[in-house]
């Protein structure tokens, strides 16, 4: 675990899992900027590391990096026994997803190990990794969990099954959580990404024609979930890319 920074947090801790440059860096980023610990999450430590190291820096905050394998139940376990040793999980956001390609997948070439794999990681790592926070939160009647979906979450793609039906379990998985535990406080949300995500905005320079969206604009709406009155709980959202709609 690295951290950048002495500054304690009364917040709880921000525990972000599948943390790329994209996506997962502006979550932890805006979380960071806000005033939380953070701990980010994912399977290559030496470029976790960095991504802490800068995010720490530009924040002024506590951000730790936590290696995981999101299919392996045990380096689960591991690392939120590295989390929770850093205080109580205020925010959990699950946004692991196997790699997959760009181009279709005939059904007949995928294989079964590649296909259980796609499902470890985007359905039960997001099961493992709830169950370690859940309990904590219901206990303190508050706290947020947020499943990073797609618009394979939605429709089934030829050629695209191993991410189809990940996202599809991902989108059962959020749906049974937030009826579940809503009455205890804990706020679960899905948030369906309908676009192909960019770098952010500030780092591409003035390229017009650029569709892609931009992961800073993304993660104002996770903050805006993680804040919102119980009275009025958003449980799914449907984020759009300009360029229309993409698995």
């Amino acid at each position: 675990m690295r951290s950048m920074s002495s500054a304690n947090s009364s917040k709880g801790i921000a525990a972000i899992v599948g943390v790329g440059p994209k996506l997962g860096c502006s979550i932890a980023r805006k979380f960071a900027y806000e005033g939380y610990t953070v701990a980010i999450l994912a399977r290559d430590l030496a470029k976790l590391s960095r991504l802490a190291e800068e995010i720490a820096r530009e924040a002024k905050a506590q951000v730790f990096a936590i290696r995981i394998d999101c299919s392996d139940s045990k380096s689960v376990r591991e690392a939120f026994e590295g989390v929770l040793s850093l205080g109580f999980v205020e925010i959990l956001v699950y946004n692991a997803c196997e790699p997959v390609s760009c181009q279709a997948t005939k059904f007949t070439a995928i294989s079964l190990e590649s296909f259980e794999r796609s499902l470890a990681v985007s359905t039960v790592g997001a099961f493992h990794c709830a169950q370690q926070v859940i309990p904590g939160m219901v206990e303190r009647g508050r706290g947020t969990i947020i499943f990073t979906g797609s618009s394979a979450s939605l429709n089934g793609f030829a050629g695209f099954c191993e991410l189809s039906c990940g996202k599809f379990a991902l989108r059962g998985l959020s749906q049974c959580l937030a009826r579940e535990f809503q009455s205890s406080g804990v706020h679960v949300a899905h948030v369906i990404i309908d676009g192909v995500i960019g770098m952010p905005r500030s780092s591409r320079g003035n390229r017009s024609m650029d569709f892609t969206m931009d992961p800073d604009a993304l993660a104002q709406t996770y903050w805006h979930i993680h804040n919102q009155d119980k009275s009025a709980w958003t449980q799914e959202i449907n984020l759009r890319s300009p360029s229309g709609q993409i698995p």
